[in-house]
């Protein structure tokens, strides 16, 4: 499985910015994805994720009710909506894909980078205050 982030780049604090994440190689769509992100001299931290149905997301409590994942298995694209981005949201950005595609127990394992397989390449996000 071949993971692209693309999206990224500088924005005003308050603005908004879309990242993408293509996938090949393999079948989206049994796929649990996430994305995670590594601030600069900081360890990589969990942003959200999205299990493969769609039906069932998950946020870190610092990007909840600004940031929201979404996914297109037609198109085999994740997406992560940033709105009301702020410098602390300045990071390099990973997308990240499991392999099986369960459903975990308990479910909040889905927010655990040792949970997924596959990781895209990062695409820098940086807010200017």
């Amino acid at each position: 499985v071949q993971l692209q982030a693309s999206g990224g780049g500088l924005v005003q604090a308050g603005g908004s910015l879309r990242l993408s994440c293509a996938a090949s190689g393999g079948t989206f769509s049994n796929r649990n994805m996430a994305w995670f992100r590594r601030a600069p001299g900081k360890v990589r931290t969990f942003v959200a994720a999205i299990e493969r149905s769609g039906q069932n997301t998950y946020y870190a409590d610092s990007v909840k009710g600004r940031f929201t994942i979404s996914r297109d298995n037609a198109k085999n694209t994740l997406y992560l909506q940033m709105n009301s981005a702020q410098p602390e949201d300045t990071a390099v950005y990973y997308c990240a894909a499991d392999r099986t595609g369960r459903t975990y127990s308990p479910p909040t394992r889905i927010t655990l980078a040792s949970t997924f397989n596959y990781w895209g390449q990062g695409t820098l996000v940086t807010v200017s205050s």
